[in-house]
């Protein structure tokens, strides 16, 4: 414990010089930026500045993403309370509640309850890191490559099978992922795969480029496809304020929402949208007035936004102690990593205990400088909405052009970042949901070197997969993930009385 507060201490000592300070607000303004306008993602933003980041100290580089990550989840409520948009898939839960209550010209209570939920709901979730990520990364630095192959198979199963509300679309954008990650030579043979004759893709496509493609580039056309021709009407909002009434209602539910919000974004299968709609479901349950809910409830948008928040601190958890990304920020910001040569996982405490320390700080201070710059500006950050679309998205289909080519210079680049831009806008024409595939980039390659690193140091025996008890556990934890609906669904036929399953037989022709 003392050993973390220290490093907490030499953490704050580096996070806290001009540079990485103005990066740290840089970092909170874009995101705001970011979070208030729909449509676009934090991970459509830090992967738009990936290659821009090229240049930049490592250090720099993610307390900027970070303040992007915790500054998009503050915007998106905003967006959410005055016009109904949420800025953020997170958000949703905020324009339910938030919406109403600016409606009945509560607007400014509303954004001062998310503001404070926000800022709550991240202290809480960085002391989470503090404690809990030195002491999963201590146990995890003894896990071996079936291990390992076990989790990442569990990161696939989880984001596909569980998130989304089609299994076989989650699995079909998992294989696009996984194809796209097998391009290049095979690591031992060296054999071309998928590279149809083009001596560039031999070492593969970049994983920026594939994440600038399908984030920026599909985001952008996608939304470019349905671009309102009506100006939506954001509702004027004055000073954010809170009377001791609002107070009274308000408290607990911020204390309750990081605990949710830090277990649900920890844990691969959970996430912002899970852990807000948690906390939504526990304030509901626990509210004296519960019959104001869907009308305007103020604790129905303190607990979720801190939920949201926390959530965000334990993905980075996963992100840094395991390297598995549980959200699309979370694989956007891995490839931050690896752009910069580092690989996050247990050891990364161990081989670049500055980075990780300072990055941790530097979340303190973000969130100070969010809770200072922003609240006040709320009313400020509406006006952003009246960025024509048109200009917004053309912009970025511009950067994401010159990022793309940035990487190496080859014209192909260009090609290849338009049809994965391509393939984007058309996962999400067909329903498909994106996180699958990203992740699929990101984590196929590794999966697949740990598959044959077990493989060779059990000479071939694939019983090694089943051989510790962690990967037992493991695949349980898949087994159960994958064969729970169906439980589910046995059971719920079994309930539904005989007369009802007559009737259901009876009409399913007729429905033919």
């Amino acid at each position: 414990m003392l050993d973390s507060f220290d490093s907490l201490m030499g953490g704050f000592s580096a996070a806290l010089t001009p540079g990485n300070l103005l990066f740290a607000a840089i970092g909170v303004l874009l995101g705001t930026a970011i979070g208030v306008l729909p449509g676009i993602g934090p991970a459509m933003a830090v992967a738009l500045l990936l290659p821009v980041t090229y240049a930049f100290d490592p250090t720099g580089a993610f307390i900027l993403f970070a303040g992007i990550y915790f500054g998009a989840m503050f915007g998106g409520s905003t967006t959410s309370i005055l016009l109904n948009t949420p800025g953020e898939s997170a958000s949703v839960i905020a324009a339910i509640e938030g919406n109403p209550m600016a409606r009945q010209g509560r607007g400014a209570q509303a954004l001062a309850a998310a503001a404070i939920g926000h800022f709550i709901g991240g202290i809480v979730g960085a002391i989470g890191i503090v404690l809990l990520a030195p002491l999963v990364a201590s146990v995890a630095v003894d896990i071996g490559a079936p291990d390992y192959f076990a989790i990442m198979v569990l990161a696939f199963v989880a984001v596909t099978a569980v998130l989304g509300t089609s299994r076989v679309r989650g699995f079909a954008a998992l294989a696009i992922g996984l194809t796209i990650g097998l391009v290049g030579l095979d690591p031992i043979s060296g054999q071309p795969r998928l590279t149809f004759g083009v001596p560039q893709l031999a070492d593969g496509i970049d994983v920026i480029i594939v994440a600038v493609g399908l984030f920026a580039v599909g985001e952008a056309l996608w939304v470019a496809a349905h671009l309102r021709r009506k100006k939506d009407e954001v509702i004027p909002v004055g000073r954010p304020w809170l009377s001791r009434e609002d107070l009274r209602h308000t408290w607990k539910p911020w204390l309750r929402g990081p605990f949710i919000g830090f277990t649900f974004g920890s844990i691969p299968a959970g996430g912002a949208e899970m852990s807000t709609f948690m906390s939504y479901v526990t304030e509901r349950k626990l509210s004296r007035r519960p019959e104001l809910f869907g009308k305007g409830a103020i604790e129905g948008v303190a607990g979720p936004e801190a939920a949201a928040s926390a959530s965000s601190a334990g993905t980075l958890s996963t992100m840094l102690t395991l390297g598995l990304p549980t959200t699309a920020i979370a694989a956007v910001m891995l490839a931050a990593f690896q752009q910069f040569g580092i690989q996050p996982g247990p050891l990364l405490f161990v081989n670049e205990p500055d980075l990780v320390w300072t990055l941790i700080a530097s979340l303190f201070i973000g969130l100070v400088l969010l809770l200072v710059l922003n609240l006040p500006l709320a009313p400020v950050w509406a006006k952003l909405l009246q960025i024509p679309r048109p200009y917004l998205y053309a912009g970025i289909l511009f950067f994401a052009c010159v990022g793309a080519y940035a990487v190496s210079g080859q014209p192909v680049d260009l090609i290849v970042l338009l049809v994965i831009g391509g393939i984007g806008f058309l996962m999400r024409r067909y329903g498909l949901p994106v996180l699958p595939a990203i992740i699929g980039v990101i984590l196929g390659p590794d999966a697949e070197l740990q598959l044959r690193r077990a493989l060779q140091i059990a000479d071939g025996d694939w019983s090694t997969l089943v051989s510790t008890p962690l990967s037992i556990i493991v695949y349980a934890v898949i087994a159960a993930l994958l064969l729970l609906p169906a439980i589910r669904r046995v059971l719920a036929s079994r309930r539904t009385p005989p007369a009802v399953q007559e009737a259901e037989q009876e009409k399913e022709p007729t429905d033919h």
